[in-house]
């Protein structure tokens, strides 16, 4: 015992209760099946037929749970687009070529489930931005600076005229993607979607095979 803290008391001092936030505690696997459900919904369905009480039913959870996370619908929706891109790296998108970038896209929109997102998020451009918005700001923003980068560096390098501006094909590719989403089945595979963006740039200058220099000494 320490002498400066006094004589010894004769009774045990009884520990304080642990302390605790007032309410349930909340559950990890209640707030991912929630928001999973969320978005299957969304995929699935679209925002006009999602409903508080259809992601209830789904997750296996009462309304009231899911009221306690997500005071509204949209709120519920914003928060199920930043989970989808809670793993997303920036630094994944520092592409050395074009070819990298257009490999990366490829796998990203030869997959089903990311299409029929990325159509869902911008069919609700009127009637519910917040969405279109939270996608752009949790994935978005990150790839249209990884994708300028890419294109002032492949014209730097000569991959691309040195009239090209990267804007303006940034631009075009976005277009170009979004064409693709409407226009082609999700049946469509990486390698057919990657062969799809290249006559693309190919159409803008950019040579057939544009990430090697090679020698033409005979």
């Amino acid at each position: 015992m320490n002498a400066d803290n006094g004589p010894e008391r004769d009774t045990l001092a009884v520990p304080a209760p642990p302390t605790r936030s007032p309410g349930r505690p909340r559950s990890q696997e209640a707030d991912e099946a929630i928001l999973a459900a969320a978005l299957d919904l969304l995929i699935e369905r679209g925002v006009a037929w999602a409903s508080i009480e259809q992601v209830a039913r789904r997750a296996g959870v009462t309304r009231a749970t899911v009221y306690r996370r997500f005071p509204t619908l949209t709120d519920l929706l914003v928060r199920a687009v930043e989970w989808e891109y809670r793993d997303m790296d920036p630094g994944e998108m520092d592409w050395p070529d074009i070819d990298s970038m257009v490999t990366a896209w490829a796998e990203h929109l030869g997959t089903p489930r990311a299409r029929k997102l990325i159509r869902r998020l911008y069919g609700t451009v009127d009637d519910l931005p917040e969405l279109l918005h939270a996608y752009h700001k949790a994935h978005g923003s990150h790839r249209g600076l990884a994708v300028h980068t890419t294109l002032e560096r492949a014209r730097a390098a000569g991959q691309l005229p040195a009239h090209s501006d990267p804007e303006i094909l940034q631009q075009m590719l976005s277009g170009a993607a979004l064409h693709h989403l409407a226009a082609y089945p999700d049946t469509t595979g990486p390698e057919e979607v990657r062969a799809y963006f290249l006559a693309v740039l190919q159409q803008a200058g950019m040579p057939a095979a544009p990430t090697t220099t090679r020698s033409t000494a005979r």
